[in-house]
């Protein structure tokens, strides 16, 4: 494995980007993209990248999908942005039914049609909010759900989402989540859940009360969180909860949604409905897009018009590409493939777990896979030093690869589905050297 080769025209670019990009803007990796096509990424210097990120899950059918491509290029010689607000598109309107179609329930769903996941998770609160008259928001311990205001207030991490950032919304509360992982010693899942239920009751006696809530969001897989899975009993205890209470229950499935879990969207698993779902991320393969989609008995609860939507919502080339991506999906098998990719991802991570004290755990619901690294195996200290060396590693010998977790001590698995075994096995054997160059190290 050759380390990446860095010339002076990537090091210009590196300089330019210091000097005129903000400090605050993260990159994964600091080398210069110019070509993406599949699970593969080539910089300026000729490097060739197998994608372990996906654009932190953007790209489940693949970079620059030839049907993807076909489809925006067919839009872009109609036009780029008449507005929907202002005049209205096929593109739009036939995507709202693609994806209602898709949803699960079988009562009548509407959708609208949004730019970013943080932004689709601000409407879906706005209209939960509107709809109960309500006015508190329950989302879970070690969320995430974006970089604005509210759901920044409505993220669990921190630094770097939230240092220095407040006063943040008022009125946002998180529940205790599942994490079977560091569940007390000796305790059984069947038990701990029992015991988690318990706390999530006392949230609601201790904390803010059920008839205060107009919603809870709830990752069916945490993304920055660690790929943390909850079990079906857990999730459907919630959902009953929300029933029971009068609570919209929104799914959170910007990253776990479009086929990475084996399903269409995550919560298909737990066979469970939600109220609603906010989608984005593979949603349009690269496009920004992001939706919320649900009862239309809720979603009509707001009824003021122009009290929902956007300038550049719903874009037209970015409907064409997020509906060539359900084709994709389909015409590909992308749902088998994804438990695939996972079965061969968790049984590498396995012989790992047993060579290596230091993986604590390995973990999955399809394609959404995750290792966690610690310390020691009895006392499971996170290891967030580790992670990073490894991380580092794979970025420097020709892997896009990213950390997660609470404390930084995961990575994750977020390859485009159409990902050839051949290159999983060579991305996989990077991870392993890098691994083994920590040891010792």
């Amino acid at each position: 494995m050759k380390e990446n080769i860095l010339t002076s025209e990537t090091e210009e670019w590196q300089k330019k980007r210091q000097k005129y990009v903000s400090s605050a803007v993260g990159n994964g990796n600091t080398h210069i993209a110019v070509r993406a096509k599949g699970a593969l990424v080539t910089d300026s210097d000729g490097n060739t990248f197998i994608d372990f990120a996906g654009a932190i899950g953007v790209q489940n059918v693949g970079h620059c999908h030839p049907k993807i491509v076909d489809a925006v290029k067919e839009t872009l010689d109609k036009y780029i942005h008449p507005g929907f607000n202002v005049i209205m598109y096929p593109e739009y309107i036939a995507l709202c039914e693609k994806i209602c179609e898709a949803a699960p329930g079988s009562f009548e769903k509407k959708a609208i049609l949004l730019n970013s996941g943080a932004e689709a998770v601000e409407n879906a609160v706005k209209i939960a909010r509107r709809y109960t008259g309500r006015s508190a928001v329950v989302s879970f311990q070690r969320g995430f759900h974006g970089r604005t205001n509210l759901t920044m207030s409505m993220t669990s991490k921190v630094k770097p989402y939230k240092f220095g950032f407040g006063p943040f919304t008022s009125e946002i509360y998180q529940a205790p989540y599942p994490y079977y992982y560091r569940k007390p010693e000796g305790l059984s899942d069947e038990a701990y859940d029992q015991q988690v239920i318990a706390e999530f009751n006392d949230f609601f006696l201790g904390t803010v009360a059920p008839e205060s809530v107009a919603c809870l969001v709830m990752e069916p897989v945490q993304g920055e969180g660690g790929f943390v899975i909850p079990s079906t009993t857990f999730v459907h205890y919630v959902r009953e909860f929300c029933s029971k209470h009068g609570i919209v229950f929104i799914a959170d499935e910007i990253q776990a949604g479009f086929a990475r879990t084996g399903k269409m969207f995550a919560i298909e698993n737990f066979d469970v409905v939600p109220d609603l779902m906010t989608i984005s991320k593979s949603l349009a393969a690269g496009f920004p897009l992001s939706g919320v989609v649900g009862k239309a008995e809720i979603i009509d609860a707001c009824d003021l018009k122009g009290s929902l939507g956007g300038t550049y919502c719903g874009n037209p080339l970015a409907c064409a590409a997020a509906l060539a991506v359900f084709e994709v999906i389909k015409e590909e098998n992308l749902l088998e493939k994804a438990e695939h990719i996972g079965h061969l991802f968790e049984t590498t991570a396995r012989e790992w777990k047993e060579a290596y004290p230091f993986i604590g755990d390995v973990r999955r619901l399809g394609a959404m896979a995750a290792i966690e690294f610690v310390t020691d195996p009895v006392t499971k200290t996170p290891d967030k030093a580790r992670t990073s060396k490894i991380v580092r590693y794979a970025n420097d010998h020709g892997l896009l690869l990213l950390d997660a977790g609470l404390k930084g001590n995961c990575i994750r698995l977020l390859c485009p589905l159409v990902i050839t075994d051949e290159q999983l096995t060579e991305g996989l054997a990077i991870i392993q050297a890098g691994i083994e160059s920590t040891i010792n190290n």
